[in-house]
């Protein structure tokens, strides 16, 4: 049996994340891999979920099982940190999940199970994990305009244009806020624009909010979910605890799915529970405890939330930075909309091939379509990145 296996295709950000370790030069510069580092290079603790995690070690009684759906607790306080109150609870399904990851699986295992014929419809481009795990369940996919051609921004028209062809019954995938790889989102009336384009067509949203706080704030990030779950009768959502709380290997998740109805929502909540118990049965707890603890409590609330301010902030300002200092170089606005994107990811707009340069003759990693993670530089490898950028565009 097992000699009949085929070679898988190897992941790309991981095979350049081993490029990067076996690199002997002391001033390189990783770019490429999603997390977020702080000015000395470290992915670090934060303040509140130190403190989360002392209290749930002296307090924790058992680590028996919580339930298939994972503690309502977690749930209700991540349900009100997306929707705020615009989500009726009544109509509110909820299964904690291994992660961001495990959230968008069990959606799209949900979107199977409901309607095997319903299309996806990804933006192009989006996250490689997206079309991966689609193609895999076999669900049938088309993609949407995203990113203009002739800029990094938004191809709004495009996207529109597309999304009209939507059935009723399909999902249409959306970056709640930070998208991933362009940084490029989108607009408050943009949004608002989608939501009556949804209406018509009867496709369902699914939104994939897995930086909310790293853009232009926890209230501001979430605005697209909140008006579109004001409006839809049906929506998912993907929901990741990894970036905003640093819990990346505790694998802290919540998938969420709004019925039509109070009735609808025991079926769908039913459902949930069925599918995780066919993929993984009971989902980890020690993150999501440490979440729902921090988000219950108001004095750890308000440090997690400095922090996260804090690291938001940094982001902004290494944006503008860089765009600064390419302004400089270039004497042109090109790489302004550098400044403009939000979250950890920007694409530069450059050839494989000046990619290619970048990494073997100035030691700077990022992903062959020139996605970068802002979050890997500091103030003082900015310039450095900057002078490599310009380096290769002119020779």
């Amino acid at each position: 049996m097992l000699t009949n296996l085929t070679p898988q295709p190897a992941d790309k950000i991981l095979a350049l994340m081993q490029m990067f370790r076996e690199d002997p030069r002391e001033n390189k510069i990783d770019l490429g891999v999603g997390v977020y580092k702080n000015a000395e290079g470290v992915t670090p603790v934060m303040r509140a979920v130190k403190t989360a995690e002392r209290q749930l070690v002296d307090s924790q009684t058992t680590k028996a099982y919580t339930s298939l759906a994972g503690d309502p607790a977690f749930a209700k306080a991540m349900q009100s940190l997306v929707f705020g109150d615009t989500a009726p609870t009544d109509r509110l399904a909820a299964v904690a999940t291994p992660g961001g990851t495990g959230a968008i699986r069990q959606g799209l295992e949900l979107m199977r199970y409901a309607d095997k014929a319903a299309t996806i419809w990804l933006s192009a481009p989006t996250w490689p994990n997206h079309p991966s795990i689609v193609r895999y369940l076999g669900i049938p996919m088309r993609e949407y305009r995203y990113l203009a051609a002739e800029r990094p921004v938004v191809d709004f028209d495009g996207m529109m244009a597309d999304l009209a062809q939507a059935r009723t019954g399909d999902l249409v995938l959306l970056h709640g806020c930070c998208h991933n790889p362009t940084g490029a989102n989108l607009t408050q009336q943009q949004w608002g624009q989608v939501a009556d384009l949804l209406e018509k067509t009867g496709a369902v949203p699914f939104v994939d909010i897995a930086y909310q706080g790293f853009g232009d704030g926890l209230e501001e990030d979430a605005y697209g979910p909140r008006l579109l779950a004001g409006r839809m009768p049906e929506m998912i959502v993907a929901a990741s605890c990894s970036k905003n709380f640093g819990v990346y290997r505790e694998r802290t998740g919540l998938l969420m799915a709004l019925a039509p109805d109070a009735k609808t929502k025991g079926e769908v909540q039913a459902t949930l529970n069925f599918l995780n118990r066919q993929n993984y049965s009971f989902p980890p707890d020690h993150g999501a405890r440490v979440v729902q603890m921090i988000l219950d409590d108001p004095a750890l609330r308000a440090d997690w939330q400095a922090e996260l301010e804090d690291v938001r902030t940094g982001m902004l300002g290494l944006r503008e930075q860089l765009a600064a200092e390419l302004r400089q170089r270039t004497n042109s606005d090109r790489f302004d909309f550098i400044a403009e994107h939000r979250g950890m990811f920007s694409r530069l707009g450059i050839s494989a091939e000046k990619v290619a340069r970048l990494r073997e003759e100035h030691g700077i990693y990022m992903i062959g379509d020139s996605r970068m993670n802002i979050a890997g530089l500091n103030s003082a490898t900015v310039p450095i990145l900057a002078e490599a950028i310009v380096a290769v565009m002119n020779e």
